[in-house]
């Protein structure tokens, strides 16, 4: 059994092809797995640490903001196109696979494109709500897609379509971390209210921004937060924090890896609305504030969050309207243990297990 599996960009396209990965582990102990990336991406050091191979192309995004810089870049991008289409037929070519998995992502669009001129079959793995232009080319050509959400026949080939779920991280699915020792872990209270609040494996600037602007609320209401920052905003949140003394109350991390502990500690969950953050919050089942990125394609994390919203197991607030809302509402969440249980009730009905060897049925059903 060999396989490619392809994309990244963030920890929401990572950590479920490591997941996928795992599962065809699991399934065939010798089997060969090969990662294609994205150069300078995260994946080129989550990948590794996880124990697989990867190869990088040199492909980027679109830059939006017109900036010098900005503008360099994308006159680049046709040239890094043509080197990374090359270079992904020379890894097809050389490592010869019988399944090629897209999980989103840069990476994804040239290496599954290749794959199907060169007769390599595809699975296309969907994880939100509102599937993007690249994943509706590439479903055309893909022999399954696994995808999360129902209604999906919308974007792709009806009798191509598979109900999956999303595969996240193993510990988790399994969460048998106690509130105590996820408390622990972090230096919290166990018996005091605590917050997490996660922008994504990137961060999340608007997020970022308003914990910084309202610091003193956290030791004025006594609440504790599990700050999980990014990498561009961490040192300027550890020093707002120093600056205000509220240390006690604001526990700052650039990345937090264990987050089955991370959830176990929290009582109310601030994030954004990422099809993988998402696909966690079911399964841990804790309130959530969802607060969608209004900087991705079709505003797809609005739709995805409005999906747990419609069943009374999410709130979400305008990512323009974070800094004045969030915390009056998770102040309020707080103050209603029955709201807390409503919400954790009905987001737990969401839960959907087993997504990764779910996928790998499918992957069986193709090499087969």
């Amino acid at each position: 059994m060999k396989a490619i599996v392809s994309g990244g960009g963030s920890g929401g396209h990572i950590f479920p092809a490591v997941a996928i990965a795992n599962a065809i582990k699991k399934r065939w102990p010798d089997a060969e797995i090969l990662f294609v990336g994205a150069e300078g991406r995260m994946e080129m050091e989550k990948v590794p640490a996880a124990g697989y191979d990867i190869k990088g192309l040199p492909i980027a995004g679109l830059q939006r903001q017109l900036t010098p810089s900005n503008i360099v870049k994308n006159l680049q991008l046709p040239f890094k196109m043509m080197k990374s289409n090359r270079m992904v037929k020379e890894i097809l070519r050389d490592f010869n696979p019988d399944i090629v998995v897209g999980v989103g992502g840069f990476a994804s669009e040239p290496t599954l494109k290749a794959a199907s001129r060169m007769g390599y079959p595809t699975l296309l793995q969907e994880q939100n709500s509102y599937a993007g232009l690249t994943n509706k080319i590439l479903a055309r050509n893909a022999r399954t897609i696994c995808v999360a959400y129902d209604g999906m026949e919308r974007f792709f080939p009806k009798e191509k379509i598979v109900f999956t779920g999303n595969p996240v991280r193993a510990d988790i699915e399994q969460m048998n971390c106690t509130r105590e020792e996820g408390c622990s872990a972090f230096g919290l209270d166990p018996t005091g209210k605590v917050i997490l609040s996660v922008g994504g494996s990137l961060g999340a600037r608007t997020i970022n921004q308003m914990i910084i602007n309202h610091l003193h609320f956290f030791r004025e209401n006594k609440i504790q937060i599990l700050w999980q920052t990014g990498r561009w905003m961490y040192e300027e949140a550890k020093r707002a924090v120093e600056q205000a003394g509220v240390g006690q109350w604001v526990k700052v991390h650039q990345f937090i890896s264990r987050m089955d502990q991370a959830y176990a500690a929290a009582d109310i969950v601030i994030s954004r609305a990422g099809a993988i953050a998402i696909s966690e919050l079911c399964l841990v089942g804790k309130p959530v504030v969802l607060i969608p990125s209004p900087n991705v394609a079709e505003d797809h994390q609005t739709k995805n969050a409005l999906a747990l919203v419609d069943r009374g197991a999410a709130i979400m607030v305008r990512d323009s309207d974070c800094d004045n809302q969030t915390l009056p509402i998770v102040k309020e969440l707080l103050a209603s243990p029955e709201r807390q249980t409503s919400m954790k009730d009905a987001i737990a009905k969401m839960a959907v297990r087993g997504a990764a060897d779910k996928i790998v049925d499918q992957i069986a059903k193709i090499v087969k």
